[in-house]
């Protein structure tokens, strides 16, 4: 029989510590190469990386394992490793590194005794060490390396494969057992035993008929790798600890490693299952014995690291490891194992268990039932009443007084009404317990009655019922026309007042419904098909934001909420300019619907009034308006005022900007992001002059001052072709490169040249016009220019389909002699009313000031967090239209549009609506409504703040 390793004949385990002068000479002799060394950490091993004497490039990783590993194991993890890379190819894997002597792979006799040394090969890229945050994508890759070496290795058999390591699962209640009893910390023994008590209590069941195989089971966080400038991982080291273990206990360990990292809950690791489980296909013992092994790991991980610190205090590595170590017990801990192994087999598509009946007395009767709708679509949650604490209580107590005996409002619906608090966002939006109003004080049934600080614990049985909100806790007697809220646990464990929807389902499950308590239970889940139903039907280009979004079913100035009830912070929403279903705005728009909606061949007056009050926010001349739906029909609308205005054909316009989707917005707007082709793509009636982007462009800084003159070149060689322009299309402040300044005078050269040739100058201020730049109602004021032809849209329906054209009288007439103009619904009396309250809410509540005080603060933060964060390149922009731009390196400006898509979906995960836009889609485009609070604009940052911190 080969002899191999056994833990618990050696319980204690010094890591080698040769000093770097020795492992010098030793190297030089074992393998012909004169290297110079630097440090790595390892909690059993010593590690270092090698390099060549005089070179940069690493030679590879020189590993000097414990001296209590034989020659056999050794083989064993370098067999092991070669049969991953030959099965998984696609697994980047270590190879030993061959020197001028062979393979790099020897026993050396050092100071300290017989020690074996071998070079692995440095494969490039970098660990997922450290406690930063990791994207769903992450924890799946890292997921899918597990069950590709699970895979790879299921019939990989060796002699030294039974070993007894301290990680192996299927020994770690014996660990645990032979380490508690030395953990000086009280309070650390007693987490540890009553986690590990939990979690072996739910193993044994199942523990018998795991199956077996050798394994990696260390494929964590520390051992993967991804490439730079990559993502995700691809890669996976250190074979250290190979040996035959249940199987499952590969996926447990990945677990254990990603629920320390910021943000990680046992949530949060699904993902990896999910990847492990479609190569390795669970079974329902494997599903259940997971979570319970995840626990026992954090629990051997936090005694034996604890350990090794007491016996080695110099080894660095095993004590910042603490603090991580704790809290992956603590995170794995945080859930009943019956609750996330409900979750989890829900997440791996396998059935739910049956919802556990009611076993004792009905909790109380009562006599006619009245059930609130609190979720996100309700009435009750209109013109941000869902923002006030006493909302529920009013229609409860309404509807008692109608004669109501009982009022409640469901668990596990989502529940927006009395969200008094709702940024930051939380995704803890599901409430697990019934809320109850009684119309008479009621007593409990017969049961067991405990107080709980300020709650009643009612026990029967195997049922429990928390309930809070009772005036005096140690009565068993319901006080009347008081909002109660009871919550139901099975053998003593109760869920928490808010959840998640994914355990909020899994804690129905396993706890059941508290509503059958009291003979009102809650309606069955239905299933989400929505945006299923939407890939189906619509068509593919018609995209929607994120790959996994939120639906979203109600907004409230700069809210977005969805239909779990969860708060988002809208930070780039321009679209709904005065905040999201305003008052006096739906009630304009309710209103005038009740009076007439048609289309605006009629007489009706609204139009008119319309029309004189958006003239009056231009300057003098600009007196004849155009109502349309959008802002493409409004600059498609515009283009043709110009050719019509003039008799000609082409059209000046700027590089690397949006105008629409129509054909002739289209055939102008050259951005890239939109269309890959857009410049080989334009007609031949569109002369384009270069982006003046003081920031990325051909001329920054400084420099800038040529794009006039340039543009200007352009339009004169034009005109001398005998091709003068119809007109000259630009947006009057860089929106679609981020909320970017034109250079001073830019615009006045240009509207000048253009004007020169009989041409005339449009303003496309589609975004950012409307006082959302703070300083300026329109973008042209900023550059002291006066257009001919302003085209205007989105802000000025605020939400509602609206766009504008505005010109003088004169310009307006040529389109006559092309035909007639006519849009149905452009104007509408409903758009009319809506477009006059939007003005009416700018003007009465301030809000071009909001937006340059408030915008102004907001510049100011995120400009200092490019103090810290080298990935902001700069900050641009003015009031509530501005742009982080994010860039690999400040001096060559590569875009950085693989983070900044990251960063988005980081972003949403914490609460804040952003998306990126430019060429090189790497700037957030940051345009919330115009009421956006200062407060609200300090959460982003944070929010923002935290992503670039912790990573994303």
């Amino acid at each position: 029989m080969t002899e191999v390793f056994d833990y618990f004949t050696q319980v204690d385990l010094p890591t080698p510590t040769l000093g770097d002068d020795e492992v010098r000479r030793l190297f030089a002799e074992a393998f012909g190469v004169e290297v110079e060394l630097r440090g790595l950490g390892s909690q059993q091993d010593q590690n270092f990386r090698v390099f060549p004497r005089g070179s940069t490039e690493p030679l590879g990783v020189l590993k000097l394992s414990n001296p209590v590993f034989s020659e056999v194991e050794i083989e064993m993890q370098d067999a092991a490793a070669a049969t991953v890379a030959a099965r998984s190819p696609h697994v980047r894997i270590p190879k030993l590194v061959e020197g001028p002597l062979g393979a790099m792979s020897a026993w050396w006799d050092s100071s300290q005794g017989r020690i074996h040394a071998r070079v692995i090969e440095n494969i490039s890229g970098s660990t997922l060490m450290g406690s930063g945050y990791l994207s769903p994508a992450v924890v799946e890759a890292i997921g899918a390396l597990s069950g590709a070496v699970s895979l790879s290795l299921a019939d990989f058999v060796h002699p030294a494969s039974g070993r007894v390591l301290q990680w192996d699962l299927r020994h770690a209640g014996r660990v645990i057992d032979t380490l508690l009893p030395d953990e000086p910390d009280a309070e650390v023994r007693a987490i540890v035993q009553r986690a590990a008590d939990a979690a072996r209590a739910a193993l044994a069941p199942v523990q018998d008929a795991l199956p077996v195989q050798a394994g990696h089971f260390d494929v964590t966080d520390d051992n993967v790798l991804r490439a730079d400038g990559a993502l995700v991982p691809d890669a996976v080291i250190d074979f250290g600890d190979v040996c035959s273990s249940w199987r499952v206990g590969e996926i447990a360990t990945t677990v254990s490693s990603v629920l320390h990292h910021d943000g990680a809950s046992p949530e949060t690791a699904l993902p990896a299952i999910r990847a492990f489980d479609r190569l390795r296909d669970l079974d329902d013992g494997e599903i259940t014995a997971l979570w319970p092994l995840v626990v026992l790991r954090g629990a051997v991980l936090v005694l034996s690291g604890r350990a090794q610190v007491r016996l080695d205090d110099a080894n660095d590595y095993a004590a910042v490891a603490l603090d991580r170590e704790f809290r992956i017990l603590v995170q794995a801990a945080s859930a009943p194992l019956p609750v996330i192994t409900a979750a989890t087999r829900a997440a791996l598509g396998r059935p739910p268990a049956n919802e556990p009946a009611w076993t004792a007395d009905p909790l109380l009767s009562a006599g006619p039932h009245v059930e609130l709708d609190a979720t996100t679509e309700s009435p009750l949650n209109d013109a941000g009443a869902w923002l006030d604490a006493g909302t529920l209580d009013v229609a409860a107590l309404d509807a008692l007084d109608a004669g109501a005996a009982i009022v409640t409002v469901p668990a596990w619906r989502a529940q927006l009404t009395g969200t008094t608090d709702p940024l930051p966002s939380t995704a803890d939006s599901m409430p697990t317990g019934v809320a109850v109003w009684l119309a008479q004080s009621t007593p409990l049934a017969p049961g067991d009655t405990r107080r709980d600080g300020d709650a009643l614990v009612w026990t029967s049985g195997r049922e429990t019922v928390t309930i809070t909100g009772v005036t005096d806790p140690a009565s068993p007697v319901l006080p009347a026309r008081t909002r109660l809220v009871l919550r139901r646990g099975i053998d003593r464990s109760t869920p928490p007042v808010r959840t998640t929807p994914a355990l909020a389902a899994a804690w129905r499950e396993t706890a059941g419904d508290p509503g059958v308590a009291i003979g009102v239970p809650a309606a069955a889940p239905v299933v989400d098909d929505v945006l299923a139903r939407r890939h189906e039907v619509l068509a593919e280009v018609q995209e929607h934001y994120y790959a996994a979004p939120p639906r979203i079913e109600r907004g409230w100035r700069e809210h977005l909420i969805d239909v779990n009830g969860r708060v988002y912070l809208d930070m780039v929403n321009n679209v709904a300019s005065v905040g999201h279903a305003h008052p006096h705005v739906v009630e304009a728009g309710s209103r005038q619907m009740h009076l007439l909606n048609t289309n605006s061949r009629f007489h009706y007056r609204a139009i008119t009034d319309y029309a004189d009050r958006i003239a009056a926010t231009l300057p003098e001349g600009f007196d004849t308006v155009f109502f349309v739906n959008s802002g493409s029909e409004a600059t498609d609308l515009a283009i043709r005022l110009a050719m019509a205005a003039t008799g000609r054909p082409d059209i000046v316009a700027m590089r690397e900007a949006y105008h629409g989707w129509t054909y002739a917005s289209d055939a102008v707007s050259t951005s890239i992001a939109d269309n890959p082709n857009a410049l080989a793509t334009r007609p031949h009636w569109v002369h384009t002059v270069d982006a003046a982007n003081s920031y990325r462009g051909t001329h920054r800084g400084a420099d800038a001052v040529h794009y006039a003159p340039e543009a200007v070149a352009v339009i004169d060689e034009l005109a001398a072709s005998g091709r003068p322009p119809a007109g000259m299309i630009a947006e009057t402040y860089f929106g679609n490169a981020g909320g970017v300044a034109l250079p001073d005078g830019y615009l006045t050269a240009v509207y000048a040249a253009i004007r020169r040739h009989g041409g005339l100058a449009i303003a496309d201020e589609v975004q950012v016009g409307y006082g959302r730049l703070g300083e300026w109602f329109w973008g042209f004021q900023q550059q002291g220019a006066v257009p001919d032809i302003v085209a205007v849209a989105k802000s000025i329906g605020g939400g509602h389909p609206l766009g504008a054209v505005i010109t003088r009288r004169e310009i307006a007439d040529r389109y006559r002699a092309g035909g007639y103009f006519f849009s149905s619904t452009g104007g509408s009396p409903v758009s009319s009313a809506i477009g006059m309250a939007v003005l009416d809410v700018i003007e009465r509540e301030g809000l071009q000031e909001n937006a340059r005080v408030v915008g102004g603060h907001l510049k100011r933060r995120l400009e200092e967090l490019g103090d810290t964060h080298e990935l902001i390149g700069t900050v641009h922009g003015s009031g509530l239209y501005l742009g982080v731009e994010f860039v690999r390196d400040r001096k060559t400006l590569e875009p950085a549009t693989t983070e900044t898509a990251a960063i988005c979906d980081r972003l949403l995960e914490l609460g804040v609506i952003m998306q990126p836009t430019g060429d090189h889609q790497n700037v957030l485009k940051i345009k919330p409504p115009l009421v956006v609070t200062r407060a609200s604009v300090d959460v982003f940052v944070d929010a923002l703040d935290r992503v670039l911190t912790t990573g994303y």
